[in-house]
């Protein structure tokens, strides 16, 4: 057997990360817009920003992004907070209802997934704890290098 390469391994895990989505999705019923769920964990994870870098982060046009922030603001679940480097403009930032709305649905989703992975023995359940640290670790790595501007 030879050894795994990067570019390799980088694409089953995007791939299997989009199969275990959807099963998660499929197995939860939820008809809500995944677009929702991105772009609360985007202000909950980056933190507040403008309609157009929220809409480039989350993957929609600018026209969704506006109709997407018009439903979660009449939802209660973001706020429009004046931006402080431009005061015509506004920032888009999670509100509690909305960052609580994600936790369920969070939930929600394990509880969906949990009989699929239940068989796992410790060993097994050791490596894709390891594996999500490795994970989170890099993809932490690379916001910082965004955000100071330093190479990733």
């Amino acid at each position: 057997m030879t050894a795994p390469d990067l570019p390799g391994v980088l694409g089953d895990l995007v791939a299997v990360n989009h199969r275990l989505t959807r099963l998660a999705a499929t197995a939860t019923g939820s008809t809500e817009s995944s677009a929702v769920w991105r772009t609360l964990s985007v202000l909950r994870d980056v933190g507040p920003m403008r309609l157009g870098e929220l809409a480039r982060v989350s993957r929609v046009s600018q026209p969704t992004m506006t109709k997407l922030v018009h439903a979660l603001h009449e939802r209660g679940w973001i706020r429009r907070i004046a931006d402080p480097s431009d005061a015509r403009a506004w920032l888009i930032s999670a509100d509690r209802h909305g960052i609580a709305a994600l936790d369920a649905w969070h939930a929600e989703l394990v509880g969906a997934l949990a009989p699929a992975f239940a068989h796992l023995d410790r060993d097994e359940l050791a490596t894709l704890a390891r594996a999500v640290e490795i994970v989170r670790a890099q993809l932490e790595r690379v916001r910082d290098a965004a955000t100071t501007g330093a190479a990733a």
